[in-house]
């Protein structure tokens, strides 16, 4: 104990080194950054949009309802299905993207880490040295030459006065950058969710289709067996039989195309939950699984600027760069460094420690910038560019988020609209049909007008279909175009 006290420099040395330290906060220079003001607008559309959607006296045709309502974190839990539900727990633990953006999350996080410490703390090192050597003594008028050793130890301190705020701009900048990694992976996981639901729904479109395809063909079917039992009865022309069977065969193939479709979706949905399409053992969605929300929530817009993660994640690109503006102004002012030593040498390893043998040093420098070719204001003036670049990409981040909200509410009117209208459209085409396969039993009506009756009746229930699946999928793109609620979610996004 008594050694190591000897070795100790001086008190006020030392209290000179806390000080310096523990000091001179100094000031900030570039601009203190502020978030920028939400629009004014009170609306997202041109016209007032009505309080509700309009309805259809079908299955999935109520009215729905947009309210001041929050958001739920799972969102998706509003469509009441079960399979749903598992298929996207199964792909937040698994996708592939999600896990990509949570490992930029934490590489983010751990820059800033490894800056902080530098910044806020000084660089302490310790050294252990030793050399053995042999010296000429022609320089000392002596023949020969001696041999000899030196051995140090030592504890360096170094510390650099962030004076101007430099250093703790750029650990604002690469906080920001931490703040908009978390918003990207917001972005990720409210995208894989909706991509789940529309493709979920996309699905439950295709197996509606193919099922109304298929119940079309089996009625064509058996209007070919009458046309043709007709036709042996001296009924009906053999055109007439003809006719049906193309009609028939045109009907099949719409099938393939489906098909296909339905193969590629749940491909996608394996590929979305992270597993090889031959390995997914996904779950079969349909219409009738799904169920409708009939509340909408619809934020104010001055709310929508603090719930969209990519309106967040810009908004964070600018902090940043506002931020290097600041790094880039500090640069143009002087920078002082601090350094310290303890230590002790000893031209023999077991003296080391010794009596006599302590070193010790402590030193300031100062670095004022003169002349480097205009290099430093020329740098600050493309920080401020790099600013005003950030601040125009956040203008038109801004404007294309309200973009997709109007886009989606004008397509939920319009869907649900155009389901009334199919809805309407499909029981007029069938009651059509209806009368004209009655009539053309007793040769009331030509076939040709049969026909017609049987591909307006296929169109209309094909619509009908697809009508009932743009709800859904609008629906869904509403509730993702709103930020998908990520904000009541209790625990991080990075926890499953």
């Amino acid at each position: 104990m008594n050694k190591i006290a000897h070795y100790l420099p001086p008190a006020r040395i030392i209290a000179a080194i806390a000080a310096a330290v523990a000091t001179l906060s100094g000031c900030m220079v570039g601009p203190d950054f502020r978030s920028p003001e939400p629009p004014a607008t009170k609306t997202y559309t041109e016209t007032a949009m009505p309080t509700e959607t309009a309805a259809a006296p079908v299955t999935g045709g109520t009215a729905q309802r947009f309210t001041d309502k929050d958001i739920p974190a799972r969102w998706w839990e509003l469509f009441h299905s079960q399979a749903l539900d598992q298929l996207i727990r199964r792909a937040l633990k698994q996708n592939p993207s999600l896990a990509a953006a949570q490992a930029t999350l934490r590489q983010a996080s751990e820059n800033l880490r490894a800056r902080s410490g530098t910044e806020y703390y000084p660089g302490i090192d310790a050294k252990l040295s030793g050399s053995r050597q042999k010296a000429s003594g022609a320089a000392f008028g002596q023949p020969g030459g001696f041999y000899y050793g030196l051995y140090n130890a030592s504890v360096d301190l170094s510390y650099s006065l962030d004076l101007f705020g430099g250093g703790r701009r750029e650990l604002e900048a690469l906080k920001s950058q931490v703040d908009y990694q978390r918003y990207q992976l917001e972005g990720a996981y409210l995208t894989l969710t909706a991509n789940i639901v529309t493709t979920a729904v996309q699905e439950a479109s295709l197996r509606a289709q193919m099922k109304s395809t298929q119940e079309i063909i089996t009625l064509q079917e058996k209007q070919l067996a009458l046309v043709e039992r007709q036709f042996q009865l001296g009924g009906a022309a053999r055109s007439d039989v003809l006719a049906q069977q193309a009609q028939v065969a045109q009907t099949r193939t719409s099938l393939p195309p489906l098909e296909k479709a339905l193969a590629q979706t749940r491909n996608q949905l394996a590929v979305y939950s992270g597993s090889l399409p031959s390995e997914a053992t996904l779950p079969e969605f349909d219409l009738e699984g799904l169920q409708l929300p009939q509340e909408l929530p619809l934020s104010v817009p001055s709310k929508l600027v603090r719930q969209r993660p990519d309106i967040l994640a810009t908004e964070e690109l600018l902090h940043a760069a506002g931020a290097q503006v600041g790094v880039a102004t500090a640069n143009l002012y002087p920078q002082i460094t601090l350094n310290a030593s303890l230590g002790s040498q000893s031209g023999r390893l077991q003296d080391l420690f010794s009596s006599g043998t302590s070193i010790w040093s402590l030193g300031a420098g100062l670095l004022q910038p003169v002349f480097h070719g205009g290099e430093l204001t020329a740098k600050r003036r493309a920080a401020i560019a790099a600013y005003d670049q950030a601040a125009a990409q956040y203008r038109e981040t801004l404007l294309l988020a309200f973009q997709n909200v109007a886009d989606v509410l004008q397509a939920l009117d319009a869907d649900a609209h155009t389901l009334k209208a199919q809805a309407e459209a499909e029981t007029a085409a069938r009651d059509t049909l209806e009368v004209a396969q009655q009539q053309f039993r007793f040769g009331a009506v030509s076939y040709l007008t049969l026909l017609n009756a049987q591909r307006q009746h296929q169109q209309s229930l094909i619509g009908l279909v697809q009508a009932r699946a743009a709800r859904f999928a609008d629906t869904a793109a509403l509730f993702q175009a709103m930020g998908g609620g990520w904000w009541n979610r209790e625990t991080d996004a990075t926890v499953r």
